[in-house]
């Protein structure tokens, strides 16, 4: 049986206002077609399939399409688990009309692990598959008066650990000898490579646990929310398959990948390059050797128009720098996104946003944040409940929106 793992799709997700609804139709296309040449039979997608809980009608349909071109291919069976920026509802919604397409999804826990228990069949061969979403804390966790914050991390991180366990003696119970045995999950791992369009995943460490907590009894973990392609704790078998496509420039030049496996005497497990839809670099020097790579980046073909981020290193050059470059880019085929000065990358406190105007929508809500605190003088390391109490209410936020 051939599988492929993906995640982290954001549909609807803008770098820097920019949409970037052709990178990820072209990328859907090409799912297709690469589903249908290779002989897929089962389709797993770990999480954040949107990039907020109530996506836009574009972003929806350009999910539903997918699924239903989907079902004209080989592939007869998908699994969807919701991540930390799907709304359950949404993920949800639909669910009885796609279990007609035998496309299983599953928003949030419920109060049955069978729920999230699923065994797949092509031929003589049989997979079963623990379909773990994110999961919140309200889901899994009994609160308990005037607990502390190491309390709550101790207590969340206990019931993440047992819900993976009893996912696993549910398997165990239905596998039959042969039978491969994969999980899912939508959380942070221990060991796990950040970039910056990630958030954090709930209260400070909560849900980080490491590639030991996850039960001998899965062959394969397919996990979703770093952006990056990697094993966790050196285990090959337990993978984030990363986004396919950048979502932030410090993703710029990483190579993005679908994971494949092949079932049969031993599990394969192999990365496949997705292909880089749109160019999106960081472009770091004086003014003149900027403007000598945005002129290279110019003159390459390319099928979507190049995004750029250029950070000047003198800051001499800051004041008179930043306009040239600007309109150096606007007379070249690319779109110059961002511009900033390498010394303001190096932030003191808020003020220096203001100082080297530097525009705060780059920065995600935990940065900000952090700067504030910092200059305020609160030390995040000696009162972590600070930033712990900051992510509930952020999570909270976005769970509302």
């Amino acid at each position: 049986m051939k599988i492929l793992h993906t995640s982290d799709w954001h549909l609807g997700h803008r770098l820097l206002e920019q949409s970037q609804l052709e990178e990820q139709t072209l990328f859907l296309d090409w799912l297709i077609d690469y589903i249908d040449v290779h002989g897929i039979d089962l389709l797993l997608l770990s999480g954040d399939l949107f990039d907020v809980g109530v996506p836009s009608t574009q972003a929806q349909k350009l999910y539903y399409d997918f699924l239903i071109r989907l079902h004209g291919t080989c592939c007869k069976e998908v699994i969807i688990t919701g991540g930390n920026h799907d709304a359950p509802g949404t993920v949800n919604a639909p669910k009885e009309l796609l279990n007609a397409l035998s496309i299983r999804v599953v928003g949030k826990a419920s109060g049955s692990i069978d729920e999230e228990i699923f065994t797949v069949t092509v031929g003589d061969e049989q997979v079963i598959v623990a379909a773990v979403p994110y999961l919140r804390d309200q889901d899994i966790r009994r609160a308990v008066a005037a607990e502390s914050s190491e309390e709550i991390v101790n207590r969340y991180k206990t019931a993440l650990v047992n819900h993976f366990r009893e996912a696993a003696a549910c398997c165990e119970a239905k596998k039959r000898e042969g039978t491969t045995v994969i999980a899912m999950g939508h959380l942070f791992a221990i060991g796990g490579c950040t970039s910056e369009s990630e958030q954090s995943i709930y209260v400070g460490n909560l849900g980080d646990i490491g590639a030991d907590d996850f039960p001998a009894v899965f062959d394969y973990v397919a996990l979703g929310h770093l952006h990056r392609t990697q094993q966790v704790g050196g285990k090959e078998y337990i993978r984030y398959s990363g986004s396919p496509y950048p979502l932030s420039f410090s993703e710029a030049g990483q190579e993005k990948n679908i994971i494949e496996l092949e079932t049969g005497e031993s599990l394969t497990i192999t990365n496949r390059t997705v292909p880089a839809f749109r160019q999106i670099v960081q472009i770091a020097g004086s003014v003149a050797e900027c403007k000598a790579q945005l002129s290279l980046l110019a003159a390459g073909t390319h099928s979507l128009i190049p995004w750029a981020e250029v950070i000047l290193k003198n800051r001499e050059e800051a004041i008179t720098g930043y306009k040239e470059i600007q309109d150096y880019a606007k007379e070249l085929a690319l779109e110059l996104l961002k511009v900033t000065v390498l010394e303001e990358r190096r932030y003191d406190h808020l003020q220096s946003l203001v100082d080297q105007a530097q525009q705060i929508k780059t920065l995600n809500p935990t940065e900000v944040f952090r700067l504030k605190c910092k200059e305020q003088q609160i030390d995040l390391h000696t009162q972590p409940e600070m930033l712990d109490a900051f992510n509930e209410i952020l999570q909270s936020v976005i769970e509302k929106e």
